[in-house]
C-alpha cells in the first residue's frame, strides 16, 4: 500500500509541475489528451459550432505535427456544451472537465466587434498560460483574412498555453531602428512586405505612404507593415501564422533578436523553438516515424451539480471549537453557496461512515433548512476518511453515476489508511474538494484534490481569519453561470476586548445585491449588531442561532447600492463577519476576484507567486486596491499589496491580474491564501482593449503588387461608461499551498532581487541616456536592492551572453529605491563612438545586502539619429515628410531640441 501511495503522489506531482492552471492536458506518445474546449452558455444553441470546433482541431493536428518536427499531435478533446442547449443520446455526463478548468473558452466577442484570439497568460516565459479564448466568428471563418486559418490560429495559440512563449509582433513599437534604418518588429526578418499607413476615424479612412519623422528617423506612428500574400520564408508561427509559406517556429538561427517584442523582452531574446526545446514535453518524446492519428472528440453536456459532504466528526473536532465552526461555514454554504436545482447529500465519519441526509435536490429554502439540520452536533471516535468517502460514493449512485459529482471532504485528523482509496477515487470520475481543519489534518490529502482536479483549502484554528468560511465559500459550482454564483463581499474576523467595536463599510455596487446576506458569529455570546444601508437606514432582523452561535440577515430583493455601514461589538471573544451576494441581473456580468498560487507546493527558498484575476466578463478592472493575507501553519499572517504594474512576479500591466511574490517563509506545512480586493475613485473597468497575447491582426495584405486592405479594428469609444470608476469590495479564498525544506529561525537571506523586466532607455540631448525601471527589492519585490550593475554594448548577444565584461557605467550616485518606484538614471557612454545610426543596447542587474543578484534584465536599447538639416528659405519642397516635433517612441528618443545643434554646424561651416 505504501508503494502505491508514493506511486500516485509521484506522478500526480509530475502532471502538476509547474502548472499554473487545473487544466487536465497530458502528453502521451507524442498526442496531447484531456484538451477540454467549452462553449459559453450565454451563446445562442448553435449545433455548427460544434462541428467548427472539431474542424480547427483537425485541421490544426497536421500543422502542429509538422511545426515541431513531427514531435506532437493533438489527440483527444472534449468538447462542454452547455447545460440550457437540448440534449442528445451522444451528450454524456463529464467527468472531471468543468468551465473552471477548460483549456478553451468559445464565446461572444467583448468588448463587441473585438474578435482577437488571444490566450490569457500568467507566468514567466516557458510557464504553461492559463486559457485560450476564441469567438464565434472566428471559428466559422469569418475573420480567415485578417487572423488565417483557425487551425493555424489555434496552433499560435497553443504555444501559448502550452510552452508559455510570447508573441513576436509588437502593436505599440511596430517599427524601430537599426543600423538607422526602419525595420518592421517582425520575425524573421525575411518576412517581406510594404509599409502603409490606412486610419479610419468618424467614417472616412485615409490611405497613404509611410513618412518618417524627420527628427527621430521612424516611421510616422500610423504606419503599418503589410505583409506580401506570396512568401517564401518558413517562419514564424509566432509571428504571423497566417501567412501561407509561415510552417515553422523561429529557431536560434533565423531568430530576430532585435526586434522590441515581448519574446524577446520576456525569454532574454530567446527563439520560441528554444523556449519549446526546453520544456517538458520535448524532453520526454523523441520524433514520430509515422503519420499521427486524426483527434478524437467526445460530446459532454453540462448537468446538474451532484454534491456530497464528507464531514469529519471524530473526537478531535471538539478542539478549538472545531465542530461548532463547521458548523457555521456549512451552514453558509448550504444557505447561500450551493446553487439552486443542485442534489445534495451529507455524510459524516469517525472511526465508520454515517449517512445524515441521501441525495436532496435544493428547490427552496425548506430543503437547505433540513440539509442544515442533518449537520453534526457531537463528536468522538477515531478518523476513517476512505469509509467516509465510498459512503459517499454510494448515496451519489443510488440516484446518478459518480462521474462529474463532486465530494466536498473536510477532515481535521491523521489517518495512516487515506491511500487505501486512490485507486477508488479515480475509478470513481468524482471531482473532490479538500478542507484541512487545523495543524493535524492528514498530510496526503491534498493528493486527493490533485488526482481529482478538486479545490484544495486550509484552515487554521485561528478563528479570527475566518478561514473555514472562506474554505466553503470557494467552493461554488465549477460549471455555474457567473451570474448565479455566491460572491463573497466581505470576511473579516477579530478578538474584541473590554466592551470594543468592530467597525467597517462594505460595497454593494451595481452588478450584485441579490440574495445578499450579512453572517456573523461569535465564540462566547451573542453580540451587538448594528448595521445601517447606505440611505442610512438601520437594518433589523438577524435570525439568531445560539447553538451554532451564529446570527444572519437576508437582504430581501435586490440590495441598495452603496456603502453599508456597520458595527459590532462584543467583551473578550471573537468575532466574524461575512457578506455574500449574487449578480444583480442575469445578463450584467458581476465583478469577480479570483485568486490563486502559482503551483501547490513550495520548496524554500524558491518564493511562491500569489495572483488575482479582477474582472468585469472579460474586461479587467484596473487600478484596484488588492492585498493578500497569507496564514501559515504556525498561525503566523503576512499581508501582501498586490499590483498589476507589469513588473517583479506581475507579467503584463494593465491586464486586471493583480501578482506578487511570497518569500516570508516560517514553518513547513500548510499556508492558507486570502485576497481582498476595493474598488474606490482610481479603479475602473477597462473599455478599451487589454494587453493580451494573441495572433496578431493583419491590416492588409500586398496581392500582386496591389494593396488590399482587411476591414479595420472596431473603434472603442472613450466615452463608453465602461471606462468609468468602479467602487466595489470583494475576497476571495486563493486555497492552499504547502510547503517543504524551511530551515529553522533564523532564516538564512537566500532570496536575490526579483528580474527588472521593464527597462526603457531613451536617447536626451547631448548624447545622454536617460533610463527608467521599476525597483526591484532586496528579497525578490520586497524591501530595496543595495546596488545596481549597469553594463552597454553595441552587441545585443555580447551584452547578453557576456554581461560581466560589457562596459560597465558608473552607478556611485544611483542609490536603489523601495521596490515597485520607478527609478531614473541618467548617464553618458563612455568608450562607445556616437555616429549616426550607432546602436546601444542596455542591461541592468540588481545586487542585495549579501551580494545576491538577479538575473539580468530585459535589454532596452537606443539608436542614434541625426536629422538632415532643414530645407533653405526660399526653397521649395513638393515631398517634404511631415515634421512630428513631439514624437516618441517607446525605448527610442531622439533629441528634441536638435535645432540648436544644426545651427552650431551652419555657423562653423559658414565661419570656415
Amino acid at each position: 500500500m505504501g508503494s502505491f501511495k508514493t506511486s500516485v503522489f509521484i506522478l500526480t506531482l509530475h502532471l502538476l509541475k509547474g502548472a499554473l492552471s487545473n487544466s487536465l492536458i497530458q502528453l502521451n506518445n507524442n498526442g496531447y489528451e484531456g484538451i477540454v474546449i467549452a462553449i459559453d452558455p450565454d451563446l445562442p444553441e448553435d449545433e455548427t459550432l460544434i462541428q467548427q470546433i472539431k474542424d480547427m482541431v483537425t485541421q490544426a493536428s497536421p500543422y502542429l505535427f509538422e511545426a515541431t518536427e513531427k514531435r506532437f499531435y493533438f489527440k483527444s478533446v472534449a468538447i462542454l456544451i452547455p447545460k440550457n442547449w437540448k440534449t442528445k443520446p451522444d451528450y454524456v455526463r463529464p467527468k472531471l472537465e468543468t468551465y473552471k478548468n477548460a483549456d478553451v473558452l468559445v464565446a461572444a466577442p467583448n468588448p463587441p466587434g473585438n474578435d482577437d484570439p488571444y490566450t490569457v497568460q500568467m507566468g514567466k516565459c516557458g510557464e504553461k498560460g492559463e486559457r485560450i479564448h476564441f469567438t464565434p466568428d472566428l471559428l466559422a471563418g469569418k475573420k480567415l483574412r485578417e487572423y488565417g486559418p483557425i487551425g493555424r490560429v489555434f496552433v499560435h495559440e497553443w504555444a501559448h498555453l502550452r510552452w508559455g512563449v510570447f508573441d513576436e509582433y509588437n502593436n505599440d513599437q511596430k517599427f524601430y531602428l537599426s543600423n538607422g534604418k526602419n525595420k518592421p518588429v517582425a520575425c524573421s526578418a525575411a518576412i517581406d512586405g510594404e509599409n502603409k499607413v490606412y486610419k479610419c476615424q468618424g467614417g472616412s479612412c485615409i490611405k497613404k505612404s509611410c513618412k518618417i519623422d524627420r527628427l527621430t528617423g521612424l516611421y510616422e506612428k500610423d504606419c503599418q507593415f503589410l505583409p506580401k500574400t506570396h512568401q517564401t520564408e518558413k517562419a514564424s508561427i509566432m509571428f504571423a501564422q497566417s501567412i501561407g509559406s509561415v510552417v515553422e517556429f523561429c529557431t536560434e538561427k533565423n531568430h530576430n533578436k532585435e526586434a522590441p517584442n515581448l519574446q524577446n523582452q520576456r525569454c532574454n531574446l530567446r527563439s520560441t523553438w528554444e523556449v519549446i526545446r526546453d520544456s517538458e514535453d520535448f524532453k520526454t518524446t523523441t520524433p514520430m516515424t509515422t503519420q499521427p492519428p486524426t483527434p478524437t472528440f467526445s460530446l459532454l453536456q453540462i448537468g446538474q451539480r451532484i454534491l456530497c459532504l464528507v464531514l469529519d466528526k471524530s473526537g478531535s473536532m471538539a478542539n478549538d471549537n472545531r465542530l461548532k465552526r463547521l458548523n457555521q461555514a456549512a451552514k453558509l454554504f448550504l444557505l447561500q453557496t450551493v446553487e439552486q436545482e443542485s442534489w445534495v447529500g451529507m455524510v459524516t465519519f469517525d472511526s465508520a461512515a454515517h449517512v445524515q441526509s441521501e441525495l436532496r435536490q435544493i428547490n427552496g429554502v425548506g430543503d437547505r433548512d433540513t440539509l442544515i439540520k442533518s449537520l453534526p452536533t457531537t463528536s468522538s471516535g477515531g478518523t476513517s476518511i476512505c469509509s467516509g468517502l465510498r459512503s459517499a460514493f454510494t448515496v451519489i449512485r443510488k440516484k446518478f453515476s459518480t462521474d462529474g459529482s463532486e465530494i466536498v471532504l473536510l477532515t481535521d485528523g491523521e489517518d495512516s489508511t487515506i491511500s487505501g482509496c486512490f485507486n477508488e477515487v479515480k475509478q470513481s470520475g468524482a471531482i473532490i474538494h479538500t478542507v484541512a481543519l487545523g495543524p493535524s489534518a492528514a498530510q496526503e490529502l491534498e493528493e486527493l484534490s490533485k488526482m481529482t482536479g478538486g479545490v484544495q483549502t486550509y484552515a487554521s484554528d485561528q478563528a479570527q481569519n475566518n478561514g473555514l468560511i472562506d474554505a466553503f465559500g470557494a467552493l461554488s459550482s465549477g460549471n455555474g453561470a457567473p451570474t448565479q454564483k455566491s460572491i463573497q463581499l466581505e470576511s473579516k474576523g477579530l478578538t474584541l476586548q473590554n466592551g470594543q467595536w468592530m467597525n467597517g463599510t462594505v460595497i454593494v455596487d451595481s452588478t450584485v445585491g441579490k440574495d445578499t446576506l450579512f453572517l456573523v458569529t461569535w465564540t462566547k455570546q451573542p453580540p451587538q449588531i448594528l448595521l445601517w444601508d447606505p440611505s442610512g437606514k438601520k437594518q433589523d432582523g438577524f435570525v439568531v442561532d445560539t447553538n451554532t452561535k451564529m446570527t444572519y440577515l437576508q437582504i430581501p430583493g435586490i440590495a441598495k447600492v452603496g456603502a453599508w455601514k456597520y458595527s459590532l461589538q462584543a467583551s473578550s471573544q471573537t468575532l466574524t463577519l461575512t457578506v455574500t451576494s449574487r449578480a444583480s441581473s442575469a445578463t450584467l456580468p458581476p465583478i469577480t476576484v479570483t485568486s490563486k498560487m502559482n503551483k501547490d507546493t513550495g520548496k524554500f527558498p524558491s518564493p511562491m507567486i500569489v495572483y488575482a484575476n479582477i474582472h468585469q466578463g472579460n474586461l479587467p478592472i484596473l487600478r484596484a486596491s488588492v492585498t493578500a493575507l497569507i496564514e501559515s501553519a504556525n498561525g503566523k499572517t503576512v499581508t501582501l499589496e498586490l499590483l498589476d504594474n507589469g513588473a517583479g512576479a506581475d507579467a503584463t500591466k494593465n491586464d486586471g491580474i493583480y501578482s506578487r511574490y511570497f518569500t516570508a517563509y516560517d514553518a513547513n506545512g500548510r499556508y492558507s491564501v486570502k485576497v481582498w480586493a476595493l474598488g474606490g475613485v482610481n479603479a475602473a473597468r477597462q473599455g478599451a482593449i487589454s494587453p493580451r497575447n494573441g495572433a496578431m491582426y493583419v491590416p492588409g495584405w500586398i496581392e500582386n503588387g496591389e494593396v488590399i486592405w482587411n476591414p479595420p479594428r472596431s473603434e472603442t469609444d472613450k466615452n463608453d461608461p465602461q471606462n468609468k470608476q468602479v467602487c466595489f469590495s470583494r475576497t476571495s479564498s486563493g486555497g492552499s499551498f504547502v510547503t517543504s525544506d524551511v530551515p529553522k529561525a533564523p532564516i538564512p537571506d537566500l532570496f536575490p532581487p526579483c528580474q527588472i523586466t521593464d527597462l526603457k532607455a531613451e536617447i536626451q540631448e547631448g548624447n545622454f541616456i536617460n533610463l527608467t525601471w521599476t525597483a526591484p527589492g532586496d528579497d525578490y519585490d520586497h524591501g530595496a536592492a543595495h546596488k545596481y550593475i549597469i553594463r552597454i554594448s553595441t552587441s545585443i548577444l555580447d551584452l547578453r551572453d557576456k554581461f560581466s565584461d560589457s562596459v560597465q557605467v558608473n552607478t556611485d550616485d544611483l542609490i536603489p529605491k523601495e521596490a515597485n518606484s520607478e527609478e531614473v538614471f541618467m548617464f553618458k557612454p563612455e568608450n562607445i563612438t556616437f555616429e549616426n545610426g550607432t546602436d546601444v543596447f542596455i542591461a541592468v542587474q540588481a545586487v542585495d545586502k549579501v551580494n545576491l543578484k538577479s538575473e539580468i534584465s530585459n535589454i532596452a536599447r537606443v539608436s542614434l539619429f541625426i536629422p538632415p538639416p532643414p530645407p533653405s528659405p526660399g526653397d521649395t519642397c513638393v515631398s517634404c515628410p511631415t515634421i512630428s516635433i513631439n514624437s516618441t517612441i517607446p525605448g527610442i528618443h531622439i533629441f528634441k531640441i536638435m535645432w540648436k545643434w544644426i545651427g552650431e554646424l551652419q555657423l562653423s561651416l559658414s565661419g570656415d
